[in-house]
């Protein structure tokens, strides 16, 4: 167990020192400032000419956001077109069929808004061509959006007014080019060199010591697995995901996995203190968004290594802790780690099935996706933490009995109001979209034709009955606003219901914390900047910091607990 707990500790720490110099690395090359990789300047100037983009020009926030979106648009309509006839398509030595029409929407849209949620199992229901030319580059695009939108939004800290906040398109390539197509080499081969597949070859067959023949999948998967974590992306290769033997063959790889998916958005604040010289802010948000993550992690930590208080009850002893659904390479401390990393990062991939963990660690990972803002997605982690402190410096304005005012910036009731309607919306996606699947589910659930066809028999659904039942439905709802992707996988999700009503709720949960932060930016960048005195609020305390901390647990508190409390809290509490 000592040994287990060294390696959790090594991993963030290891995490927290390389996220400080990219840090200061990622705000060089959103400055446009010379840095190491000055030699791929032809190679982007070549993509620039081709776009037709001008490398010098700054746009405003109304045509960052225009170029954002259609760009967005057109990835779609691609991807849809691949997946529904990738079974006809070349690079298929499996022969796996084409996606239906509902899948086919939501896979298309999934891997577009950087979620990965699959409803389909990796090897079987996508060909080398989609996991490359549909899953993988829209990985790398979505986590370059992503970023691309945040350094829009730390334009409008710096202290000249202006209208203009940047060049989208040029981000955009410089968020693949200089930081996710290094990076994702780096780890690739580490994987490669490890186990994980790197081949074009299709299945092979194997007999095992029992004597089983054995078909076992294959392909280029370690190139996708890279940038799944670099990109805060999710999704996998094979089905079992992160805990498939290939996929994370070892410890050393659950490492570099870990601290792959963890490093961009930490790096991202510290990116923020950089660019914009307030090195004490970044400091600020990083305190506030660990705090927020420890207080998940250390409940899950003691629930995970307790066992289960059903099987205690039986007379059996669990000296390692609740292992059902988990790899006994990792054991239960790495897997509780990982399974709140990849909930608070919205990376959504697993080493262990999060259906099986305890209540209450399923709780905490619920709590993590519906925060969305300790640490977050790469660049999203940062949009999702923006508006909590919009709220924040207006209701401490309002206190202090001071005009609002963020870097020397008035907020008024235009910037607060996108700020709440972005905070709200994500309680009516996840608590409306759940309660139309409890819904038909109750009304639903023992039909067998008729007016139960369109949802392919709800009866069929859920493998867990009561509260966990519950929970599984509550947690895709809040996988795919948070675009996480990691699922209680109980839940029989490919079918028409869950297809298309988690393909919309993924597009708003996706582009409306893009479009709020990034409007507000731009509001807040036209207007007058007045220096900073002995009477402005001052964002980058601790004093300010704990504000933060106060509003987002009171905003979650009031969204989700009800919702929490049907579900795994009341497993919880039947448990004992």
């Amino acid at each position: 167990m000592t040994t287990e707990w060294i390696g959790v500790i090594a991993t963030y720490g290891l995490t927290v020192l390389l996220a400080i110099p990219l840090g200061k690395y990622l705000a060089r090359v959103f400055k446009g400032e010379s840095n190491w990789l000055d030699f791929l300047k032809p190679l982007e100037r070549f993509i620039y000419r081709i776009g037709g983009v001008s490398e010098s020009a700054d746009l405003t926030w109304k045509q960052n956001l225009t170029a954002l979106l259609t760009i967005n648009l057109v990835w779609f309509l691609l991807a849809f077109g691949l997946l529904l006839f990738q079974g006809v398509l070349p690079l298929n030595p499996d022969g796996n069929s084409s996606q239906t029409p509902d899948l086919a929407f939501n896979s298309a849209i999934s891997f577009l808004v950087n979620c990965d949620l699959q409803h389909y199992s990796g090897e079987s229901g996508a060909t080398y061509l989609t996991q490359l030319a549909v899953m993988m580059f829209l990985m790398f695009v979505s986590a370059a959006t992503g970023m691309a939108a945040a350094v829009l939004l730390f334009r409008s800290f710096l202290p000249q007014s202006t209208d203009a906040i940047g060049n989208f398109y040029v981000l955009f390539i410089r968020s693949i080019t200089r930081i996710l197509l290094p990076g994702s080499l780096v780890v690739a081969f580490i994987l490669a060199f490890n186990g994980t597949p790197a081949s074009f070859d299709g299945k092979d067959t194997l007999i095992t010591l029992q004597g089983d023949t054995v078909n076992v999948s294959r392909g280029p998967a370690a190139a996708m697995i890279a940038i799944k974590h670099l990109g805060t992306n999710g999704g996998g290769w094979f089905g079992a995901n992160s805990a498939h033997p290939l996929e994370n063959p070892n410890y050393l790889t659950n490492m570099v996995e870990l601290i792959a998916q963890m490093v961009l958005p930490i790096a991202m604040i510290f990116a923020l203190g950089f660019f914009i010289n307030r090195k004490r802010f970044a400091w600020m948000i990083y305190t506030v968004m660990t705090v927020g993550v420890l207080l998940l992690l250390i409940p899950t930590v003691i629930s995970e290594l307790h066992g289960s208080p059903a099987i205690a009850q039986m007379g059996i002893t669990q000296p390692t802790g609740a292992m059902e659904g988990k790899e006994v390479r990792f054991g239960p401390l790495a897997s509780a780690y990982w399974s709140i990393v990849t909930t608070v990062i919205s990376t959504g991939s697993v080493n262990s099935m999060h259906d099986s963990s305890m209540p209450l660690s399923g709780a905490m990972q619920l709590l993590g996706m519906m925060v969305n803002a300790f640490y977050g997605g790469v660049g999203a982690g940062l949009l999702n933490f923006y508006f909590f402190l919009i709220i924040a410096v207006f209701i401490s304005g309002l206190m202090v009995g001071r005009t609002p005012e963020l870097f020397g910036r008035k907020v008024e009731a235009r910037e607060i109001k996108i700020a709440s309607l972005v905070a709200l919306l994500s309680a009516l996606l996840v608590k409306g979209g759940t309660a139309l699947a409890a819904w038909i589910f109750m009304n639903y659930g023992d039909a067998t034709g008729g007016a139960a066809d369109w949802a392919v028999k709800p009866s069929a659904w859920l493998n867990n009955p009561a509260f966990h039942g519950f929970s599984e439905m509550l947690y895709e709802m809040t996988s795919a606003n948070a675009n996480n992707g990691s699922g209680f996988e109980g839940l029989g999700d490919n079918n028409l219901f869950w297809n298309v009503s988690t393909g919309f709720v993924l597009i708003f949960g996706r582009f409306i914390p893009i479009i709020g932060p990034v409007a507000i930016a731009g509001l807040l960048a036209r207007k007058k900047y007045v220096p900073e005195s002995s009477g402005t609020l001052p964002v980058d305390t601790a004093t300010f910091g704990l504000m933060i901390f106060a509003v987002i647990v009171i905003l979650t508190a009031l969204s989700f607990f009800p919702a929490l409390a049907l579900g795994p809290f009341a497993e919880y509490f039947s448990q004992k």
